[in-house]
């Protein structure tokens, strides 16, 4: 138990001293909110603070929570932290995060608490919290806070499946105040809540804050109890929310609402016991007093400079290329992920039939859980549980690798990456790092039809603090994972072309053009002719085949030299190995497999004319056509880049400039 700040002592005056004390802070935090000194919006837990309370005064120092939007109770009863609370809401620097991340984006890592406001989103993360807590062995639980409404959103059965099957130390809290924001359960909620959990084979135990003493009891025991069986549990709490979804937005009837404020039980204990109460009380509001006074001392939240310097923009070193061993890409990769999980016991492999005997889709991991049983493992078909469990193991200080089959399958898992892989660090104020790697198959070629043959980068590039790598044949995968996994420090998406995978890696460069790397962490690699090139190409990952192929053509038929570009990085892009070329050429074309609008090609050509307004005289971009890309192999074919339309658009721009 916590026993810092306003954490309870095992006395029921002392948890409504405790409750008054958060009920104080919401109630000013409304009043700040109408008098224009908070930014966005507040939701109070007024009349749910005795959840936060059970819970906090049953856990133990190193067990972890993650809680919702509606967070600030559960905070004040974990960390007794009303002064950075306060600050943090008001936007001060002095706040938990810095004054960064607001009402519903806290963190204190110390005291094992984060919250998110993505409505089911957090479940996975606290189960990869719990699972890194079991694979530590260190006898520690983690706890996830979740309303009902949030009952809707399908990445909760993902995890209750999972949690179950795996046996984590998980307990979920349900605050069921019978509300989704302003719709009643009535209307959006089918079946019985109980029956969920039971479905997964989870336990699940009930209670409410109408008997706060009570609750502190079955609290303690359903903590107890996950403690011991090192399985989760489904806690129910039913309760009632005392004032709007935030701030004034409520709609609800008033006689409904009066009805519980008479029942509550911090009034009535007020009322019945105002000798005990008064002083409390004013020890609440003289401690909020202070902090909304210390906050308003400090300075607004600040922005960093750069988190991970995403600004680099800058020359390169080029050496020439060093021998890449013969062997198929697929083979490469996998050593990498073996050499590199002997050396770092926290690399954890997951994702769907990725264990021997078969390997996962691709065969990448095939033989990989044979040597590594506890850290290689499969999962169910449940993509965003798998990336937002990463997002909790990588918290929890390991490095999971999470294996998605498909590229197609990332849109599944989007708002993990986007709405928390990439906004734990700057939200929380670097207090963590998410050190987590998707790797995933992109591109066409195989036939597999509109939904298994997409190239889906671009939708992921340009997300704060996550790095885009993709792999290409000119450089020695193997490489960029040894590299990645030394200096990992945030999530990253490696995208793999699928006909890399069968690629014998290693041939020598065409005659008349040399192989040459850059001097960065991941090297852009250079294909130059021999002569002055009349063209610059830029291109990454599956296209490099084709626009090589191209580019021999063109000098062959049509005595045109064209100088490739392959970067690994595509975000955070360094444009200037780029900008080297185009200053000899100013003609460049730029080819990738996925759709063009808002893609690579125009961030590139976006940044060279910002950078060098004029430079070029002639560019295009070279793509996939607007619509899905089709099953039919010869019309797949036809569609897609390739060396064919690759040589002509090299011939327009040289010829036509």
């Amino acid at each position: 138990m916590v026993t810092s700040g306003i954490a309870p002592r095992k006395h029921s005056v002392q948890l409504f001293e405790t409750a008054a004390l958060i009920r104080e802070v919401e109630q000013r935090l409304l009043q700040l909110f109408a008098q224009g000194k908070l930014f966005g919006t507040v939701h109070t837990c007024i009349g749910q603070e005795f959840v936060g309370i059970a819970i906090a005064e049953a856990l133990e120092p190193a067990d972890q929570i993650f809680s919702n939007h509606r967070c600030h109770g559960h905070f004040l009863a974990r960390t007794g932290n009303v002064d950075g609370l306060i600050a943090e809401v008001m936007g001060r620097e002095t706040g938990v995060c810095g004054g960064r991340g607001g009402s519903q984006h806290l963190c204190d890592v110390a005291q094992g608490f984060f919250s998110n406001g993505i409505q089911g989103g957090i479940m996975p993360v606290a189960s990869g919290l719990a699972l890194s807590l079991k694979l530590r062995q260190e006898g520690s639980i983690a706890v996830v806070f979740i309303g009902d409404g949030t009952l809707g959103e399908g990445t909760v059965y993902e995890t209750l499946n999972l949690a179950s099957k795996w046996q984590l130390p998980l307990l979920i809290v349900l605050e069921n105040n019978g509300y989704a924001q302003s719709t009643p359960q009535s209307q959006n909620l089918a079946g019985d809540i109980e029956a969920r959990a039971a479905a997964f084979g989870i336990r699940t135990e009930r209670g409410s804050t109408w008997e706060p003493e009570a609750l502190v009891k079955l609290a303690r025991n359903a903590v107890g109890e996950v403690r011991q069986t090192g399985s989760p549990l489904f806690l129910i709490v039913d309760t009632y929310r005392l004032m709007a979804h935030s701030k004034s937005d409520d709609n609800r009837e008033a006689a409904e609402v009066e009805s519980y404020w008479r029942k509550d039980p911090l009034k009535k204990f007020v009322e019945e016991n105002p000798d005990e109460a008064g002083p409390f009380q004013a020890s609440a509001k003289n401690r909020v007093d202070e902090a909304v006074s210390k906050a308003l001392q400090s300075p607004y939240a600040s922005a960093p400079s750069s988190s991970r310097e995403w600004d680099a923009f800058g020359k390169v070193t080029w050496s020439a290329s060093g021998p890449i061993e013969s062997e198929r890409a697929v083979a490469i990769i996998r050593e990498a992920l073996r050499r590199n999980m002997a050396r770092d016991p926290r690399i954890f492999l997951f994702g769907e039939d990725i264990e021997s005997p078969y390997g996962g889709a691709f065969k990448v991991t095939h033989g990989l859980s044979d040597d590594f049983p506890e850290r290689v493992r499969n999962t169910p078909i449940s993509e965003a549980t798998i990336v937002g469990m990463a997002n909790g193991l990588a918290l929890g200080n390991l490095l999971p690798v999470c294996e998605i089959m498909f590229g197609d399958f990332l849109a599944l898992a989007a708002d993990q990456l986007i709405n928390h892989a990439s906004k734990f660090r700057f939200m929380y104020n670097e207090q963590v790092r998410v050190p987590l790697v998707v790797r995933t198959p992109m591109g066409g070629r195989r036939g597999y039809g509109p939904t298994h043959s997409q190239s889906l980068e671009k939708h992921f590039l340009g997300l704060p603090d996550t790095l885009v790598l993709a792999l290409h044949e000119r450089f020695d995968p193997g490489k960029v994972y040894d590299r990645l996994f030394a200096s990992i420090d945030g999530p990253t998406i490696l995208i793999e072309n699928k006909l890399l995978y069968a690629t014998r890696l290693g041939t020598p460069a065409p005659e008349g053009f040399s192989l040459e790397n850059s001097d960065e962490r991941y090297p852009t690699t250079r294909m130059r002719p021999r002569y002055q090139p009349d063209v610059t190409v830029v291109c990454y990952g599956g296209m490099v085949p084709h626009a090589e192929a191209a580019m021999i053509a063109a000098f062959e038929e049509e005595e045109i030299l064209a100088e490739m570009i392959c970067p690994i990085q595509l975000y955070p892009f360094n444009a200037w190995p780029v900008l080297e070329s185009v200053q000899q050429t100013r003609k460049l074309l730029v080819v990738e497999e996925g759709h063009s609008f808002a893609a690579f090609g125009a961030e590139l050509i976006a940044q060279i004319q910002e950078r060098n307004p004029g430079l070029l005289t002639r560019c295009k971009r070279l793509a996939s056509p607007n619509h899905p890309i089709p099953s039919c192999g010869p019309l797949e074919l036809s569609v897609l880049p390739g060396a064919a339309s690759i040589k002509k658009a090299i011939k327009d721009l040289v010829r036509n400039g």
